[in-house]
């Protein structure tokens, strides 16, 4: 599979969707503030989908097994050093797979509900198959270093638009 190298930039959405709902302005910053269904909307629209949270754990890792893959002050926008705001896309060192922003900056919505995985070992698991929450990877800007982990995970419900959640794509 093929993820975007960044989060999707208010210009990128912008020019797909014609809006921009961030609440933090500017082209090069992460969209923010857009819902699941919107998320996965602009996804289909540039002929992608919103990753599973496998895919995402697995291109945040890039061969790494870590919690991180990094120095975390070198690869995220967190609480200790955002300034409470999201940062342009691509400033932070990138993973060795090349993607940015894969810790920090914004929350990513992925594809999947928000539940347990399956007991045992699993090979490229699968969300829970319905749910009231979805699934986010990553951390935020407003967030501690605790969070800024590949292995972390959050949820919200589908309908939620906030500050601290943007996306990423993915195609095949």
């Amino acid at each position: 599979f093929w993820l975007g190298q960044t989060p999707v930039t208010q210009q990128a959405y912008q020019r797909v969707t014609g809006q921009n709902p961030s609440h933090f302005k500017g082209a090069s910053l992460p969209v923010e503030t857009v819902d699941w269904n919107q998320a996965e909307a602009y996804c289909a629209a540039v002929g992608g989908r919103l990753p599973t949270e496998a895919e995402w754990e697995y291109a945040a890792r890039a061969g790494s097994t870590g919690a991180r893959y990094g120095n975390l002050d070198e690869i995220a926008w967190y609480s200790q050093n955002s300034g409470n705001t999201t940062h342009e896309v691509a400033q932070e060192r990138a993973n060795a797979f090349g993607l940015y922003d894969m810790l920090g900056n914004v929350y990513e919505w992925v594809a999947d509900w928000y539940g347990d995985y399956p007991s045992g070992a699993q090979t490229d698991p699968s969300g829970a198959g319905s749910g009231q929450v979805r699934a986010l990877r990553g951390g935020s800007f407003n967030h501690g270093a605790g969070f800024a982990r590949v292995s972390v995970r959050s949820g919200s419900g589908p309908g939620v638009r906030s500050v601290y959640i943007g996306l990423r794509c993915v195609g095949e």
